[in-house]
């Protein structure tokens, strides 16, 4: 039980709270808008919740790998699993494999077009691990990576691409490059001295703030934008307004001279923000369609 925890910790699962609200909102959308070629709901339902779940794996594991020396040597990320030695490097590999084995695997049960792209979206979940060593645009790379949720929910609904969906990836792509942004703060002086790029590393604090303000609200421009293709009711308003106050909520709470708050505003606001939406969104769907 003990080494589980360990890799639960390794791929920090509790942050899977990020893209999996996002992912379950495009699948119900794409299911009740748009028709299913799946007969099963519940048995579709559960094969896209594991492909995030072991995309996910991967996705962490292989940072978690990539970075296991730069995290030794900075004394905030030191204690992580690798570095700590609780996960073992070559364990760590093991468990990456097995985990795009299986995600590649289950994508191809869904329908050809996940199975065919299921390669690419890890291939761009890895790339993102590199990213930092030579661009501080890493941020967009993230959030591409989580973006890549609710389109990938939707081509298992619908065995196609929509636009709507598309529109949900850049919403989140905007909302999550701009609170990595934030948290990125944390590193920023240790990013410039070991050569690594990021937004914090090459601003100052102010001016990467200011970047992540306006990525927050191209994040909230493009949810209204996705909202024009839900039916119209309180719940929806009601979604978008919680998602929109909570994220503008963390530019009050973290400021350039006050980053205590950074932890919460990363993992307690964007929590937050997320189920709100799709909670919001989903029962609309539901109730409204």
């Amino acid at each position: 039980m003990g080494k589980i925890v360990d890799y639960l910790r390794l791929v920090k699962f509790s942050h899977t709270i990020f893209a999996m609200p996002f992912a379950l909102l495009s699948f119900t959308s794409a299911w009740v808008l748009r028709g299913a070629e799946h007969n099963s709901l519940w048995l579709l339902l559960l094969q896209v919740v594991g492909c995030m779940v072991f995309a996910r794996n991967v996705a962490m594991g292989f940072n978690r790998w990539a970075d296991r020396f730069i995290d030794a040597e900075n004394p905030r990320t030191a204690e992580r699993e690798i570095p700590a030695g609780k996960v073992s490097p070559r364990g760590a590999v093991v468990f990456i494999v097995v985990n795009a084995v299986l995600f590649i695997a289950l994508a191809a049960t869904i329908n050809p077009l996940c199975g065919y792209l299921s390669p690419v979206a890890l291939a761009v979940v890895m790339f993102y691990s590199y990213c930092k060593r030579f661009t501080a645009l890493a941020h967009l790379v993230l959030g591409i990576s989580l973006g890549i949720a609710p389109v990938g929910a939707n081509i298992a609904v619908t065995g196609a691409i929509s636009l709507e969906s598309i529109v949900l990836a850049l919403v989140v792509m905007s909302w999550c490059a701009g609170f990595d942004i934030i948290y990125a703060l944390q590193d920023a002086d240790y990013d410039r001295k070991r050569g690594l790029h990021s937004i914090p590393s090459h601003f100052s604090a102010r001016t990467s703030l200011i970047i992540s303000a306006l990525l927050h609200a191209a994040s909230i421009a493009f949810l209204v934008w996705y909202a024009s293709y839900q039916p119209q009711s309180w719940l929806l308003f009601l979604g978008c307004a919680s998602f929109s106050l909570i994220v503008a909520s963390e530019h009050y709470i973290v400021t350039p001279t006050r980053q205590r708050n950074i932890g919460i505003a990363f993992g307690t606001f964007n929590a937050l923000a997320s189920m709100s939406l799709a909670v919001c969104l989903i029962a609309n769907l539901v109730i409204y369609a």
